[in-house]
């Protein structure tokens, strides 16, 4: 069995169990968790959840009051599982095992106002594909493509239900193609750069079910000053002071 560790979240005490050579989760994760928007007593949703990393943020961050996360592979599941009880946190976050394919059949239409995803970004032969199972499920598109997750979040949201995700900036057309064919009109977008004279490689969207077409575009985020040191705003997200580093 895979060894484990339990990483200190920086946010109301909680604590995430991630396996040492495992899948972990990545800033793309973090930086998503800072872009969502909840309402008091809202229902999230997140496709794809890994770890569970998501919905134990977005509890810490939000008013919603009830997080689930979908996971279709067992041991992650059972992990993300153990790091909500290790958090107190059974009342309000739940992991549920699942296909994103089925997630129409496993949660009721029209249920949620929130559904989250950072889902798997590589297709065919987008970088290489690594050896280890859990950690190629996530990062490549082998059990899920990304129409089915809109297709999901289609009919799991409630109509004006509004859906977030991370993902890759080379494939920015593909996805704003899918989500308007889906009915979930792009209505703000974030660039993220490594650095301010780099290209932009993922980007930050907000779409919403029913939406009218009129996207706001907002200001770069940018990831670092220098080599190994963030930017204030990725400090801020982290809820890291950065003279404490």
């Amino acid at each position: 069995m895979a060894k484990e560790r339990i990483d200190d979240l920086g946010i109301k005490g909680y604590q995430i169990i991630q396996k040492e050579k495992g899948f972990c989760f990545g800033m793309d994760a973090v930086l998503l968790s800072g872009f969502v928007s909840v309402k008091a007593g809202g229902r999230v949703l997140d496709l794809g959840t890994g770890t569970g990393i998501l919905p134990i943020l977005m509890e810490a961050k939000t008013k919603g009051s009830y997080f689930a996360g979908l996971e279709i592979q067992s041991e992650m599941a059972e992990m993300a599982g153990r790091s909500v009880k290790l958090n107190h946190l059974e009342d309000k976050i739940e992991i549920v095992e699942g296909d994103i394919c089925r997630a129409s059949a496993i949660f009721s239409h029209d249920s949620f106002d929130v559904i989250t995803s950072n889902p798997p970004y590589m297709i065919g032969n987008h970088g290489l594909k690594n050896p280890e199972e859990t950690k190629a499920i996530a990062r490549h598109e082998i059990l899920c493509k990304f129409s089915d997750v809109s297709l999901a979040a289609k009919k799991l949201l409630k109509n004006k239900g509004t859906f977030y995700l991370v993902h890759r900036s080379f494939r920015l057309a593909e996805i704003l193609y899918q989500l308007s064919k889906d009915g979930l009109e792009p209505k703000r977008i974030r660039f993220v750069y490594p650095y301010k004279d780099k290209e932009s490689n993922i980007f930050l969207l907000e779409a919403v079910k029913g939406g009218k077409p009129r996207m706001i575009v907002e200001p770069p985020l940018i990831v670092y000053e220098a080599p190994n040191q963030y930017t204030k705003e990725i400090y801020k997200i982290y809820g890291m002071n950065p003279e404490e580093e």
